[in-house]
C-alpha cells in the first residue's frame, strides 16, 4: 500500500521535496502565524501552541490570539479525569505494563462517556454525527495531558502526584506539570525556572509538529479505519495509539538516542572528529545495519521538522553548547548524508524529525525513553481527530477494500 493514493485527508500533506504542509503552509509559516500562550507572545523562545495547530487543522483558518486563549481555557477546564478512569489507571500493573498499553486502555475506557455513542444509540440524523464526534474529540484531547501525567507518575514514581492541573495555563504546560517537569510541580529533575519554561516549550513544539502527517501513516489510518465503522473517537483513537506503539512507527526517537549514546562511546567521546564519525557510520552500514533517524518513507529532502527541533536547541546555547549528545546529532546531520549518499542504498540520506527530538527530551531529564512515544501519542491525536470530524461531515463510508488470495496473485 506504500505510496498508493487511497485516502481523503483534509489538513496536511507530505511532499517528497517540501515535506509536510498544513493547509498548504510550511512549518516555518505556521510558527509565524499560529498563536502562543497569551503571556508569552513577545518571548522569542516561546513556541506556538498545539491548540493553535488543532484549530488550524480542523478549520483551515488562522485563529486569533483571543480565540486560542478561550479555546485553551476550555480544554483545561475539561481536563480532569472521571473517578472510574483514575481507579482503572491506578489498578494497572504500571511497573511492568508498557505505558502505551496504559494510554490505549485509558482512551478506550472514556468510551463510557461518549456523547456520540449515546446519541447514535438513540437515533440521530447523519447530518448531526459530526457535532457529537467533535465534542468527543475535544473531550479526549482535553484529558490527554492528565492521562499522560498519571501514567508517568504510576509507571516511574510509584503513583505519587507530581503536579496539579493549573487552570490558568495551556495544554502542554499541564502535560509537563503533571509529569513533574515544571518548577511549580514536584520538579523531579530539579529544573531551574528557565529550564522548566524550556521543557514546556519543547512539549509545545514537539506536539504541534507531530500533530498531523497526512493520512497514510499507521496511527492516522488506524483512527480513520476504525472511525469509518462509526466507532466513537475514543475507540477510534485508541486504535491509532496501538498502531503508534509499534516499533516501526512510534519508537524511532528512543532508538536514535540509544544509537547516539552508542556512537559517542564508540568514537571515544570525540564528537567533533569527522573521520571517527565517518568510520563509525561505515562500520554500521557494512554490518547491514541502518543509521537510525535517517531516511523517510516519503521525503527526499531534509525533514523540516528536524530543522525546527534543532533550531530549538540552537536558540538556547547556554543549555546545549556543552551537551555532547545534541552536538553529536548536529554534527552527524552534516556528515551522515555524504556517507549515506556514497553508500548508495538510500533514497533519502537526510535526518528526519526523530533524529533530534529524543536528545532534547533527554537533556531535560526525560531518561525514560519509552515515554517519548506516549507524548507522541498525545500529540498525534490532533490531526486524526480533526479529520474524523470531517469524515462525518462528508459522510464517508466504511472502509472496505477488496482482498486477494495468494493463488490469485500467482495467476
Amino acid at each position: 500500500m506504500r505510496g498508493y493514493s487511497a485516502l481523503l485527508w483534509e489538513a496536511s500533506s507530505v511532499d517528497a521535496e517540501k515535506g509536510v504542509t498544513f493547509h498548504g503552509h510550511t512549518i516555518e509559516e505556521c510558527q509565524g502565524f499560529l498563536p502562543k500562550q497569551h503571556d508569552e507572545v513577545n518571548d522569542s523562545k516561546s513556541e506556538f501552541l498545539p491548540e493553535s495547530m488543532f484549530w488550524f487543522l480542523l478549520t483551515g483558518e488562522k485563529p486569533s490570539q483571543e480565540q486560542i486563549d478561550t479555546f485553551s481555557s476550555d480544554l483545561v477546564a475539561n481536563s480532569e479525569l472521571p473517578d472510574y478512569l483514575i481507579k482503572l489507571l491506578d489498578s494497572l500493573p504500571s511497573r511492568t505494563m508498557h505505558p502505551m498499553t496504559q494510554l490505549s486502555i485509558a482512551i478506550s475506557a472514556l468510551n463510557h462517556d461518549s456523547v456520540f455513542a449515546s446519541a447514535y444509540s438513540k437515533g440521530i440524523p447523519k447530518t448531526e454525527y459530526w457535532e457529537y464526534v467533535l465534542e468527543d474529540s475535544l473531550n479526549l484531547i482535553a484529558k490527554l495531558p492528565t492521562i499522560i501525567g498519571r501514567i508517568y507518575a504510576n509507571t516511574y514514581h510509584n503513583g505519587e502526584q507530581l503536579g496539579q492541573i493549573d487552570f490558568s495555563k495551556d495544554w502542554s504546560y499541564n502535560m509537563a506539570q503533571q509529569m513533574g517537569f515544571t518548577s511549580d510541580s514536584k520538579n523531579v529533575n530539579g529544573l531551574s525556572g528557565e529550564q522548566s519554561k524550556d521543557f514546556v516549550n519543547l512539549v509545545r513544539l514537539y506536539c504541534a509538529l507531530h500533530g498531523d502527517h497526512e493520512g497514510g501513516n499507521v496511527s492516522a489510518h488506524s483512527t480513520h479505519l476504525v472511525g469509518s465503522a462509526l466507532s466513537d473517537p475514543f475507540l477510534s483513537y485508541s486504535a491509532g495509539v496501538q498502531g503508534l506503539a509499534g516499533p516501526l512507527h512510534g519508537l524511532a526517537a528512543q532508538e536514535v538516542v540509544r544509537f547516539i549514546l552508542e556512537m559517542k562511546s564508540g568514537i571515544g567521546g570525540d564528537i567533533g572528529n569527522k573521520e571517527k564519525i565517518e568510520k563509525h557510520l561505515w562500520s554500521l552500514l557494512n554490518s547491514k545495519r541502518v543509521v537510525p533517524g535517517y531516511g523517510h518513507g516519503v521525503l527526499r529532502k531534509p525533514d523540516p521538522r528536524f530543522k525546527a527541533m534543532i533550531d530549538f536547541g540552537l536558540k538556547r546555547p547556554e543549555e546545549f553548547d556543552n551537551d555532547d549528545n545534541f552536538q553529536l546529532v548536529k554534527n552527524l546531520s552534516h556528515i551522515a548524508p555524504g556517507v549515506l549518499t556514497e553508500h548508495g542504498k538510500t533514497k533519502n540520506p537526510f535526518p528526519n524529525v526523530d533524529s533530534s527530538s529524543g536528545v532534547l527530551f533527554l537533556h531535560y531529564g526525560l531518561k525514560e525513553l519509552l515515554f517519548i512515544t506516549v507524548i507522541f501519542g498525545g500529540s498525534r491525536s490532533l490531526g486524526p481527530l480533526a479529520q474524523l470530524v470531517w469524515d462525518r461531515i462528508y459522510g464517508l463510508p466504511i472502509e472496505r477494500p477488496k482482498s486477494v488470495t495468494l493463488e490469485m496473485l500467482k495467476r
